[in-house]
């Protein structure tokens, strides 16, 4: 089976650190993965919030998530909190990545790296539409 390869960007230009919480833990006593895609969308928010953009900008032009994925290093467990830094990747005329890295607060230990691939949407015309020049100067 081919496994999904996240490479690390060179620099993060955000960072939050984000509890493990007991609704997150699964039947296994670790980290399940979808409680580990909440969490990345909890970043995700706060780094959009970070850049003061909304999640529809101006004039109908949104950006919308079209995959993700997640190599998982290790488990992470209730009480952990986790550090999850996120970079700019692949910043193209129609599309862009926010590459993730989660290690354990404490200790710096990887615990997953995870990608989001993004397009930019107009909700009026219903299409496809290049990244925002402003967008871009604010994701560089």
């Amino acid at each position: 089976m081919t496994r999904i390869t996240i490479n690390l960007p060179d620099k993060y230009s955000f960072s939050v650190d984000i509890p493990v919480r007991i609704s997150d833990i699964n039947p296994g006593g670790h980290l399940s993965w979808d409680a580990m895609f909440n969490i990345l969308d909890e970043a995700h928010v706060r780094f959009w919030n970070s850049l003061d953009l909304s999640e529809i900008e101006g004039k109908g032009i949104s950006r919308i998530m079209v995959d993700a994925g997640i190599n998982y290093k290790r488990q992470a467990y209730h009480g952990q909190t986790l550090r999850v830094e996120i970079g700019v990747a692949e910043l193209t005329g129609r599309s862009f990545d926010l590459v993730y890295k989660v290690t354990d607060a404490d200790n710096g230990d990887e615990i997953a790296r995870a990608k989001t691939g993004f397009l930019c949407f107009d909700y009026r015309r219903q299409k496809v539409v290049p990244v925002p020049e402003e967008l871009k100067a604010r994701l560089k």
